[in-house]
């Protein structure tokens, strides 16, 4: 089972964990720890500069969940509580150690007019079939199954998305890492369902770019 797996059960069973984890259940907790810590991390690190850093704010707010666990409503699903309560710590821990600029903020209009696809893909205004494809995306479907999930392959698609800018990189590991929805990113991050839409394109347009000259070699 994968993480997204194991996180989507546990997501999706949020009364019965809430009630374990209210009783003290060590073993819930454990269960919470190790599916929701990729996502909490992630989160963190859209506001800080460093893996500690955002480690340390994944711990600081491990305990406020547990302090408070008896105020969780259920109006949303445990998880993005849980994310929500990482993004207001990792907030105030950025905005006190002037360390980075809190998501909200993030100019999403920055690179907007960045086109998501090299406009050298497309046939000019003068070419036949002015704006078609030059040359057709990669069907990844002809390629051997061993070429897609090959150490080398993950090592660059992981690179890729280190290299995103935060709001891109956050919302893209969020949604196709860790097994997020679109809502739940939303709610967590603060941010319009349209915004994360037009991050999460941005993002995968770049990885998939980085990873098609790679398998295009």
């Amino acid at each position: 089972m994968t993480g997204a797996d194991t996180e989507a059960r546990v997501a999706g069973d949020d009364s019965a964990l809430v009630a374990r984890l209210r009783d003290g259940d060590e073993r819930a907790f454990e269960e919470v720890v190790r599916s929701f810590y990729p996502s909490m991390l992630a989160v963190a690190r859209g506001y800080t500069r460093t893996h500690a850093v955002a480690d340390e704010v994944v711990q600081e707010a491990w305990v406020g969940v547990i302090k408070g666990l008896n105020r969780f409503e259920g109006r949303s699903s445990l998880r993005t509580w849980v994310l929500q309560i990482v993004a207001n710590i990792a907030r105030t821990r950025a905005v006190r150690e002037a360390r980075s600029v809190p998501f909200s903020t993030f100019d999403l209009d920055a690179d907007q007019g960045e086109p998501a696809v090299e406009p050298e893909r497309f046939r000019g205004p003068d070419d036949p079939y002015p704006g078609h494809w030059r040359s057709y995306p990669t069907d990844w479907r002809t390629l051997p199954e061993q070429r897609l999930v090959s150490t080398e392959t993950l090592e660059l698609v992981k690179h890729a998305i280190e290299e995103l800018p935060e709001s891109q990189k956050i919302v893209i590991t969020l949604r196709d890492v860790v097994g997020c929805s679109a809502v739940e990113v939303c709610d967590a991050l603060g941010v319009t369902a349209e915004n994360q839409r037009v991050l999460l394109h941005r993002a995968r347009a770049r990885v998939r770019a980085r990873l098609e000259r790679h398998l295009d070699a």
